[in-house]
């Protein structure tokens, strides 16, 4: 099977641990190899072969951009990938992608390979219920396409004085969603970047709720956003960038009133929206 260069916001997140639950669950992981020990933030690299030595794949979750692979002996994988990393599911005799850091021996003679050219990732083995090493895992918000992530839910994460496309890309304040997604939202709610938290209406909040678990919906049913080389486990790209109205679209037409869409510096980060339909 083919690699795949994940973007890290929670839709393509979410479709490779649906892709790698149909293949993995029931998988005994019969040796790991660690060749750039960084990648592991815990235990030691040592630790994290021997921990998971002749462990079995019960459950694959995902907790905002993290995949969580529940094992048989109460602890849980955790894979981040980063910017640029990779899971590649292969035989043995097939040649490895450069970049290959970690080599999964699975005991049904397959090979999971997580490879990163750019090694923003990281990787690590907890205690289920412990996920206090990791300090991003850890203090992450709630999930936003969780049943319980009620509009109240999501008013009461918005406090302060930040401007609301940084508050969308805050874990702490719920989880999963990054640049793509916070700019697509926002369009749709009809709400600029720009607009701090403090003079956010009700409506307003209301509107980018229903917003963020729309478009997040959407882009999963389409396969992700393939807006850089982003495949699936079977190699194939996904269809929601062909729905982006704003991202990336500096000085293209809006889709809805046909102004000219702007690109600002938010938090570091290129916001892309229409000055019209985001006012």
């Amino acid at each position: 099977m083919k690699g795949v260069k994940l973007l890290p916001e929670l839709p393509e997140v979410e479709i490779i641990r649906r892709q790698v639950e149909r293949e993995l669950v029931g998988a005994c992981i019969d040796r790991c190899e660690v060749s750039l020990p960084r990648l592991v933030t815990y235990p030691t690299a040592l630790g994290y072969r021997r921990g998971l030595k002749g462990r079995c794949i019960r459950e694959v979750n995902r907790r905002g951009k993290y995949l969580l692979l529940e094992l048989d002996d109460g602890r849980e994988l955790v894979i981040h990938l980063g910017m640029t990393g990779s899971l590649v599911l292969s035989s043995p005799r097939e040649e490895r992608p450069r970049h290959t850091h970690i080599v999964f021996h699975l005991a049904d003679g397959r090979d999971l390979l997580y490879v990163d050219p750019r090694t923003f990732g990281e990787t690590a083995l907890l205690r289920r219920g412990d996920r206090s090493p990791l300090r991003g895992l850890y203090s992450m918000g709630p999930e936003p396409l969780a049943e319980g992530f009620t509009c109240e839910v999501f008013a009461n994460s918005l406090h302060g004085r930040c401007r609301i496309k940084s508050a969308l890309m805050d874990q702490s304040r719920m989880a999963g969603i990054g640049n793509i997604y916070a700019d697509e939202s926002l369009h749709r709610a009809g709400v600029s970047p720009l607009r701090r938290l403090d003079g956010l209406t009700p409506y307003e909040i209301e509107r980018i709720h229903a917003a963020v678990r729309e478009v997040l919906s959407e882009a999963i049913a389409r396969g992700g956003s393939s807006v850089s080389d982003y495949v699936d486990l079977r190699g194939e790209k996904g269809s929601f960038q062909d729905a982006h109205r704003v991202y990336r679209r500096e000085g293209e037409s809006c889709p809805e009133c046909g102004d000219t869409i702007l690109r600002e510096v938010i938090s570091g980060r290129s916001s892309y929206f229409c000055p019209r339909c985001q006012k």
